[in-house]
């Protein structure tokens, strides 16, 4: 049974390079309770802020920071997109397992570049699990889901819905990881797998060549 410090004793569960399978529970507040939950924590919008050992004054209550507030007005809303993004999550988890790369109905070069992002035995720096759950993420909606059918397009349908609603005419995917997962690497990436198969599909409208890098000019150091 664990004891009422072991999260901050423990506070990591998984390796890096593997899919997370254990996670701490959180109480309704963001406090842990020092449980360990079997399985991937679920999708969620909620940063919790430790509250401070000390306080002085009034009394301060836990906060909340809560990652849609400002871009969706209503609860339905919110559960919309978490219970979406939990779908995305699970489709590809589902195209993760299938053993046989003619079954991931993606290009020879993508399959090539899957294999060795998952399992090449790199010498020195091997990608992050999120790293290669990004990218797989991106190739997943790009080159699988519209081979799915109505499956598939549920998905599409609504990224289009939300890009047209945002900026009309300007198709988005965003692709959401934590301060040091290592986003610049991610970015290689999905250069690599869509420059690669531009190059051998110039007629393809899934492909370019053509790339803009926006950066804030800010290194995180703390």
């Amino acid at each position: 049974m664990a004891t009422r410090s072991a999260f901050f004793e423990q506070p990591i569960l998984n390796s890096p390079y593997e899919y997370p399978s254990r996670h701490w529970e959180l109480d309704g507040s963001g406090q842990p309770t020092n449980r360990i939950l079997p399985e991937r924590r679920k999708v969620a919008f909620i940063t919790p802020i430790p509250k401070p050992k000390k306080q002085k004054g009034i009394h301060q209550e836990q906060i909340l920071f809560d990652a849609t507030a400002q871009a969706l007005g209503t609860e339905a809303q919110q559960y919309d997109l978490t219970a979406f993004i939990g779908g995305v999550r699970h489709e590809v988890d589902r195209w993760r397992e299938l053993p046989d790369p003619n079954a991931w109905s993606v290009t020879p070069e993508t399959a090539r570049l899957l294999t060795h992002w998952r399992s090449h035995r790199f010498g020195d720096i091997r990608p992050f699990f999120c790293q290669v759950e990004a990218v797989e993420t991106a190739i997943w909606l790009t080159e699988v889901a519209p081979t799915l059918g109505k499956e598939g397009r549920r998905f599409l349908d609504q990224i289009d819905a939300a890009s047209e609603g945002a900026n009309p005419g300007l198709a988005r995917l965003a692709l959401k990881l934590a301060t040091g997962a290592g986003k610049t690497t991610v970015m290689a990436m999905i250069i690599a797998w869509q420059t690669i198969n531009a190059v051998r599909r110039p007629g393809s409208r899934r492909f370019t060549r053509g790339f803009l890098v926006v950066t804030p000019g800010l290194t995180i150091r703390d």
